[in-house]
Parts: structure tokens; sequence; C-alpha cells
């Protein structure tokens, strides 16, 4: 079954029960997915600036935001208040049309790919049977929208930080890629609900964290790195290059880079969770629990129960990653650039390299255990 369709199905089902045509119905559909994404990045965003700014604060014996809000929850609503109405300035010199195209080459991509992510059997945008090779080729866009933004600022500080951008991307794009070819190998899909659900019947043994943990470690670290977080933020490292490709932004431009950043590391978490953390899936199998309570599985409230859980369960271990991010942020030094590339292209390429021959090894030997 299709999920995607699934839930399509049931939104225009929904809708013709109120009275509405099926053409109205349908129409109505679809911006649905794009609405439905941009308030949920929305949110992760609020959230995600929130935790940022509190775990710093107790990492360096500080209180952190307090005022705006309920413990300071709408400092960042207030910030993007304050962004939305700055002045947008060009450079004189700059190109216009590179200029504003940048930002938004940078973070459209970013959006896209929540549209294959699970939170539930049933509870995907679209499961295109490729999702995770989507995934893969929408992200490697966003480089060049950093490159395009630090060229046209004519800036130098902003060109090499571009220029940094598409090296560290291009460096740890092929380790992460190999990483995921070794799980896909192993769920004989490239969807994500198919990797999800390769991973349930045992609960937390039967996550590909154990079955892959030098994948995961690249994955994880490449992802980081991706994302720019520290210690990989060479590209708009302050002390070196002022904001890197980002200095001569101002205004909702400077805030799309800036929104881009956060959803992106929410993204990379549920990514890593789906690909090695059993995505929705309980640490304990469901099917143990329903014999345990001696209740059928295709018990309706069990089903409300268990989707619920299930959404809940992606978000805690996302957030746990990112939760981990920020504490590599305020925790360890940024690298040089040459120990970034050096690392990237003579230790992480050729460890992803042998994990995938290794995993292509095991499977032929061990079908059972890994997905053969």
């Amino acid at each position: 079954m299709n999920p995607g369709i699934d839930l399509q199905g049931s939104f225009i089902e929904i809708l013709t029960d109120l009275g509405l045509p099926q053409g109205a119905a349908q129409a109505l559909w679809l911006p649905f997915p794009m609405v439905l994404i941009l308030i949920g990045a929305t949110v992760s965003i609020f959230v995600t600036v929130w935790l940022e700014r509190k775990i710093s604060a107790a990492a360096q014996q500080r209180i952190g935001p307090e005022y705006v809000g309920p413990l300071g929850t709408l400092q960042a609503a207030a910030d993007g208040i304050k962004l939305l109405f700055k002045e947008d300035i060009t450079p004189a010199k700059a190109d216009p049309i590179l200029f504003t195209l940048g930002p938004a080459i940078v973070v459209i991509p970013v959006f896209l790919s929540y549209l294959i992510v699970p939170f539930g059997q049933h509870m995907v945008i679209t499961d295109i049977g490729i999702g995770i090779f989507l995934w893969i080729a929408l992200s490697s866009i966003a480089p060049i929208g950093l490159l395009m933004a630090g060229y046209s600022s004519n800036n130098k500080y902003s060109l090499l930080g571009g220029l940094r951008a598409a090296a560290q991307s291009i460096s740890y794009e092929i380790p992460m890629a190999l990483a995921v070819l070794a799980i896909v190998l192993m769920s004989n899909s490239l969807s994500t609900i198919d990797i999800v659900n390769q991973q349930s019947g045992y609960g937390i043994l039967g996550w590909n964290i154990w079955r892959q943990p030098a994948g995961f470690l690249i994955f994880w670290i490449a992802a980081l790195a991706e994302c720019e977080r520290l210690p990989f933020d060479l590209p708009e490292a302050e002390e070196e290059l002022v904001a890197g490709y980002q200095t001569e932004y101002t205004g909702m431009k400077f805030g799309l880079f800036y929104v881009g950043s956060y959803v992106n590391l929410v993204l990379s978490a549920l990514i890593v969770s789906i690909l090695y953390l059993g995505g929705w899936e309980f640490p304990v199998s469901v099917t143990w629990i329903a014999s345990l309570l001696r209740v059928s599985e295709d018990t309706a409230w069990l089903q409300v129960i268990t989707a619920a859980i299930g959404i809940m369960m992606t978000l805690f271990k996302a957030y746990a990653l990112v939760f981990t991010a920020i504490l590599l942020r305020w925790t360890v030094p940024r690298v040089r650039i040459d120990q970034l590339l050096d690392f990237g292209w003579k230790f992480l390429l050729p460890v992803s390299l042998v994990n995938l021959l290794l995993t292509a090894a095991l499977k032929l030997t061990f079908p059972v255990a890994f997905g053969g």
C-alpha cells in the first residue's frame, strides 16, 4: 500500500463527506502537503532555536532567554519578526539576480525533502519508492545556492565562504551516500517506509545501528558537516570570514539562511532516526506488547495509540540527536579547513567504502541477518 496515496485518499474522503465536490476536494489537497510541511518545519525551527539557546546557556552557566514568552519560548518568533521588518539591502556591485536566488536555492530543497519523511506506517506525504535517493539528490542542490550567494556578493569573505561550502559539501556527500547505500543494500529498497519496516519485529534489537555502527557514525558526522554545524562550520567561520557567504545579506534573505540551517539540522536528525534508529518503531516490539495485554493488533484503539506514540518516538529520537549536535557545538573546537577536507577524503571516504563492501559480503554470507 502506498502511504502517500492513503493519506491523500483519506483527506479527499473527509472533505467529500462534508459536502464538497470531488474536484474541489482534490484541488484543496494540492497545496495541503506543502502547507503541512511549512507549519511543521516552522514549529521545529522554534523548538530547535529555543533548545540551542537554553542548552548553550546551561553549558556556559547562564540562564538563556527568559522574558519573551514562557521561559523565552517566543524569542525565536521575535527574532523572525525583527528580520522580517529589517531593510533588505543589495550591495551596489553585487549581481542582483544571483544574490536574490542564492537563499531560495538553499532553502527550497530542504523543505522539499520533508515530503519523504515518514512519521508512521501511513503518515508520510509521499512514498515514491526512491525516497532516500531523492533526499540525496535534493541535498546536493543547496551548495550551489551557497556558492551562488558567495560569488554574487562581490565580497572576498563571501566568496571564500561559498567556495568552502562547495568543497565541504562535495567532500562529505560521498561518504554519506556510501553509508546510505549500505542501508539500502540491507533493506533491498530506497523507500523510507520499507527501510523502517525492515527494522521492525524485534524492538530495539532490530534497529540498523547494531548492524551498521560504523555507517551510523559516518552518516552522522557527514550530516553535521552538511549542516555546517561546529566543528564543521568553516564556510561561515566568524573569526576568519566575518560570516562567510552570509556577510552581505540582511533582512529576510539572511533569515532564509538562518531558517535553512535549522530546518536542515532537524531533517538530518529525522533521516538518521529513520535509517538507523527504527523510525517510529518502539524499543519494545508492538507484537510482544499486544500479546502481553492479550489484545489483537487490529484493534482500532490500539492502532490509534500506536500511531500517536510512533510520531512521538520519531520526534524523540530526532531531538535526542539534535541535543547531541547542540552539545557538540558548545564543547568541540572548530577544525581547520585542511583538517576538514583531509578527514572527509582520507578517512571517511575509505572507511565508508570498506563499510559498504563489508556489508555486501556479510549479506551474501548471512542473508537472513542482513536482509537477504
